[in-house]
């Protein structure tokens, strides 16, 4: 029975104890919260042990669940590496690029199992697409959220765009050559609103959108590439292809256009979506990664690269309002 500490208890570590509870061969030792009032509130609901310190949980645990503001998950994570425990820590890894480095260097060194929180990674909608080939040259992006005050201690770059930063350099295989960018402060001390251009070696551009002072929500994905258009939503988890039909192609939606170079019959499809909770995934992914003492889905290496990607975006920033 693998034995897990939860380290932050706030409104996104309760959805995570909730899906610990439903997870097979795992138990819940405790938490540890400074919030007085909030530790107080899980120990009569959850009935979790409330534990004083963050090194004594540490202590009772196998693994760690780091779900504390971004500005504490350099000191957690080491302090859960160096005493021999697994870690899973909510994007992004750190809080800057130095402490990222370091938490790399004490992963690798340490050999255990380290996962970063890049949830969208097991959204349904983008699950779906597990057979098909991806190939962008050309990446749209809109993730577009109300302003709520919870997470404005790290700008919109590292609170929404991150998420889509690392599903773009998950697909695309190549290194990034060029970032155009620019932000403003609206409602908070960084920036709430940005749009950036990412240019890749093999020639793929990414334009990204996010906002976290829109009227309404939005959070989808378009990926155009020689072969076809594939849209992404993730919020309403539904997902689409549009491309030249093919021999052996099924459930599609046909018709056919006339080109210069004869008629063409593109196919439409929309690959079926299972259900699935994509914070218990994340997490059972993680369990599972301890157990078989195999590599996580979303590594640490992967949480430095997006983190890396996400501050050079807000260096362009800060340098073009000098």
């Amino acid at each position: 029975m693998l034995r897990i500490g939860v380290l932050g208890v706030g409104h996104l570590g309760k959805f995570h104890l909730n899906n610990w509870k439903e997870i097979d061969d795992v138990t819940l030792v405790g938490f540890f919260d400074p919030d007085d009032n909030n530790a107080r509130s899980v120990e009569e609901k959850y009935g979790l042990t409330r534990y004083s310190t963050a090194e004594q949980l540490v202590d009772a645990c196998d693994a760690v669940d780091i779900v504390a503001p971004t500005p504490h998950h350099f000191n957690l994570c080491s302090l859960a590496l160096r005493k021999g425990k697994h870690v899973f820590v909510e994007k992004p890894l750190a809080n800057t690029m130095e402490e990222a480095r370091t938490l790399v260097k004490l992963a690798k060194e340490s050999n255990l199992r380290f996962q970063v929180g890049h949830v969208e990674r097991f959204n349904p909608a983008f699950l779906s697409l597990k057979d098909f080939t991806l190939q962008p040259m050309f990446i749209e992006v809109h993730r577009l959220a109300q302003f709520n005050p919870r997470g404005t201690d790290v700008s919109v770059i590292l609170d929404l765009m991150i998420h889509d930063i690392d599903i773009i350099l998950h697909l695309v295989k190549s290194n990034v050559s060029y970032i155009s960018a620019n932000g403003v402060a609206v409602m908070s001390d960084t920036p709430d609103i940005a749009n950036v251009r990412i240019e890749f070696d093999n020639g793929c551009v990414a334009n990204l959108t996010s906002s976290r002072i829109s009227m309404k929500k939005m959070r989808k994905m378009r990926v155009f590439q020689k072969d076809a258009y594939i849209g992404i939503d993730f919020l309403d988890k539904k997902t689409e292809i549009i491309k030249l039909n093919s021999p052996g192609d099924k459930n599609v939606f046909t018709f056919d256009i006339e080109t210069n170079h004869g008629k063409k019959t593109i196919a439409i499809s929309s690959p079926s979506i299972e259900d699935g909770n994509a914070i218990k995934m994340e997490l059972q992914e993680f369990k599972n990664a301890i157990v078989n003492n195999t590599e996580t889905p979303v590594t640490v290496l992967d949480g430095f690269e997006a983190m890396d990607v996400a501050h050079k975006i807000l260096d362009k920033i800060n340098s073009a309002q000098r």
